[in-house]
């Protein structure tokens, strides 16, 4: 009974190695000359598939915790599987997605096949940055219960997002998504949003006043509405509005929920 959370914590890295697959074996890039002479390029559905696969690991990543809670049987080896596992599952797969964008980016260019090794080298900042803030998390008596930096699992989320929208396109947003530029600074937003110590809500509900919970369902009645009107560009606009509101009230409510 007692091994049954880190069962479906390792199911959590089986997600992430299959979506690992997806995303760098990826198939044919399919450019396209428009009339004014710009080239498209085409993400391979293996790649969304990779982004889908992110999310079931995201799924389970919540499961595990609540299966440990409702058996009781939290462990310090479940603890440490957890992280180890997030690694895979919200650093490298992630981070595969971001170099696969960037290299759709360079493919756009001219230059393509000049293009150095080392303009991809920023990328390995988010996997590093995730692999930094699982390890602080482990060893961080602050974070009992709300969260310094961004947790993993959402900026990975709004990573594996970006396949998704640009293979949709509903809102012609494809050019932004593989933009070097855009992938650069979120790169670098996201890692260092991470690796910071800046007071985060927790989307965990500790008790079932609505008082103490009113970040959480505000953000849940946003996600569901936008994910409506909106489709895929909805999980960074509910990124966006989670990070704003733990600037404003994240430091307030953590303090309450841990007195």
């Amino acid at each position: 009974m007692k091994q049954i959370p880190n069962i479906v914590t390792l199911l959590n890295l089986a997600f992430g190695c299959v979506a690992i697959v997806c995303i760098l074996q990826p198939g044919e890039n399919i450019a396209v000359l428009d009339t004014d002479s710009f080239l498209h390029i085409t993400l391979p559905e293996r790649i969304v598939w990779g982004s889908v696969f992110i999310g079931c690991a995201a799924l389970v990543d919540f499961l595990d915790g609540f299966v440990a809670r409702l058996l009781r049987v939290d462990s310090p080896m479940g603890k440490q599987l957890d992280s180890l596992a997030d690694v895979v599952s919200f650093g490298v797969a992630p981070g595969a997605i971001l170099y696969q964008l960037l290299r759709m980016s360079y493919l756009r260019e001219a230059s393509a096949f000049d293009t150095s090794l080392w303009a991809f080298a920023p990328i390995l900042l988010f996997p590093c940055a995730a692999a930094y803030r699982l390890g602080k998390f482990n060893v961080d008596a602050r974070q009992t219960y709300g969260f310094l930096g961004v947790p993993t699992p959402p900026a990975a989320l709004l990573v594996a997002a970006l396949p998704l929208i640009q293979h949709f396109d509903q809102f012609g947003l494809a050019p932004i998504v593989v933009n070097k530029w855009v992938l650069y600074a979120l790169t670098l937003i996201l890692s260092g949003l991470m690796i910071s110590d800046i007071p985060m809500l927790s989307l965990k509900f500790r008790t079932l006043a609505f008082k103490d919970n009113w970040t959480k369902w505000l953000l849940a009645a946003l996600a569901v509405l936008a994910a409506i009107f909106i489709q895929w560009v909805a999980v960074p606009v509910v990124f966006a509005v989670y990070v704003i509101l733990s600037l404003v009230v994240g430091k307030r409510q953590n303090e309450h929920q841990n007195a």
